[in-house]
């Protein structure tokens, strides 16, 4: 497959807003899916203090040519002034699954 299929991570604050992003992502063809993982729990440091958050990580599929345009996106629709958003390759996977991907992204 000539296509690079990225795994795209970010994290929300709840699942109403996971849901409501999530579904204008696919709609417009920047994900071709969107698992939503509730009770996330995120220990991090923001603005030099230890903070804890209950979060919702959602994992998406995209392919290298939608990434930019996805992430340009999903900062307008995220509340988070920093929003979590870690893309990696797929080094392998089921052809006919990467495939669909790519079609699902307007590939």
């Amino acid at each position: 497959m000539d296509t690079e299929i990225l795994i795209v991570f970010c994290t929300m604050p709840s699942v109403e807003k996971a849901r409501q992003i999530a579904t204008v992502l696919v709609e417009s063809q920047l994900v071709a899916c969107v698992n939503l993982c509730p009770s996330v729990e995120s220990i991090y440091r923001w603005e030099g203090k230890v903070e804890t958050a209950s979060e919702v990580l959602a994992v998406m599929k995209t392919t290298r040519e939608r990434y930019a345009d996805l992430e340009v996106r999903l900062r307008e629709l995220h509340p988070y002034e920093v929003p979590e958003i870690v893309a990696v390759p797929v080094v392998a996977g089921l052809p006919e699954y990467l495939h669909w991907v790519t079609g699902a992204t307007g590939g």
